[in-house]
């Protein structure tokens, strides 16, 4: 399984950014995005699941939003009211069964 995770860059807080995930295969118990920053542990930001079910760490809620497109096997984190918190490198992460894959990951830079 392949995870390839873009959309990440430089903006201004305030901003949006729109993140995208390309798996190489379908059926997926869930899909979510995680991000980590410099000296600090890779932490949960988005999920949703093989039913379409979302959920999200409360530091997002309301400003981020998951989806996917079952017929490009993509998903994507729109990410909208940045804040310089949350500047980190954003990973794709998939399930299958108890198994964990991850893409490589995106750098996500919030800055004026």
């Amino acid at each position: 399984v392949q995870l390839q995770a873009s959309g990440g860059g430089l903006v201004q807080p305030g901003g949006s950014l729109r993140l995208s995930c390309a798996a190489s295969r379908r059926g997926f118990k869930s899909t979510a995005w995680y991000r980590q920053a410099p000296g600090e542990q890779r932490e949960w930001v988005a999920r949703i699941t093989a039913g379409g079910d979302t959920d999200y760490a409360d530091s997002v809620k309301g400003r981020f939003t998951i989806s996917r497109d079952i017929s490009k096997n993509a998903v994507y984190l729109q990410m909208s009211s940045l804040k310089p918190e949350d500047t980190a490198k954003y990973y794709c992460n998939a399930v299958i069964g108890s198994t964990n894959f991850w893409g490589q990951g995106t750098q996500v830079t919030v800055s004026s």
